[in-house]
């Protein structure tokens, strides 16, 4: 490990002590057996071709470039201690940012999918945030729904040829929001309003999340576009070996 990839890891380490040891975890994540069992299986059938996809992305990706896994598991822990952090919402729930965009920019979306899911099932163990048995549901708007927002936007920014930190901020915070209207659906579906159905509820859902979460989906953009502009600082070799930046981009 060069002088670089040790300063990234100090930086996280110390963010994680600082910020990521909760006591309380009465979080967003859609907790243990509130999901219908149906509901359950079906959102996990559906996950496992992303996470199968996710898990040969990642292989590639770090067979052709070793160095790349400081990065990766640095992406991995920023969504771990990011997601962790959750501030009261109304109705005794709880909305917290996500941290996928900033794995889905560098590695793509599929990729993200395995470490959304290790993060997920970790925070349900050790900070029962989330649960086991609604594991698949968590995992696809999290990690999956969420980071293929992200890396559109990312990708649509630069065909538009938007500035490319504004487009890192964009497709982080639409990410996030994105997440909570899946959760919001998935929500929706497994209990349906008895006046207005799926969409009724569904709106009631996001009605509860949103005044705590838009402010929480703008700082989750500005923070992403304050460690991208510290890789491109100290680890510039490395994001050039991802694609994120040209040889000779600054």
């Amino acid at each position: 490990m060069n002088q670089k990839e040790k300063r990234i890891v100090a930086i996280m380490t110390v963010f994680a002590l600082t910020f990521g040891v909760e006591t309380v975890a009465n979080a967003m994540h859609i907790m243990e057996g509130y999901l219908p069992p149906k509901f359950c299986i079906i959102w996990g059938a559906i996950c496992v071709p992303f996470l199968v996809t996710g898990y040969l992305s990642i292989k590639k990706t770090l067979s052709e470039n070793r160095k790349s896994i400081t990065i990766l598991a640095m992406a991995g822990a920023f969504i771990f201690v990011i997601s962790s952090l959750k501030i009261p919402s109304v109705t005794g729930s709880c909305s917290h940012m996500t941290g996928t965009g900033l794995g889905a920019i560098l590695f793509g979306p599929t990729a993200v999918s395995i470490l959304g899911i290790i993060v997920l099932i970790f925070q349900a163990i050790l900070l029962a945030h989330g649960g086991l048995t609604s594991l698949g549901a968590n995992t696809f708007s999290m990690a999956i729904a969420g980071p293929l927002v992200s890396y559109g936007i990312y990708k649509l920014c630069g065909k538009l040829k938007v500035n490319k930190h504004v487009g890192v901020f964009l497709a982080a915070a639409i990410g996030d929001l994105f997440t909570y209207c899946v959760t919001s659906i998935q929500l929706a579906l497994a209990y349906p309003s008895q006046n207005g159905g799926i969409a009724a509820s569904a709106v009631k859902f996001l009605a509860v999340f949103a005044p705590t979460q838009l402010p929480l989906a703008i700082i989750e953009g500005i923070l992403t576009v304050v460690i991208i502009i510290g890789l491109e600082t100290y680890a510039k070799s490395e994001l050039t070996g991802l694609g994120f930046l040209k040889r000779g981009e600054n």
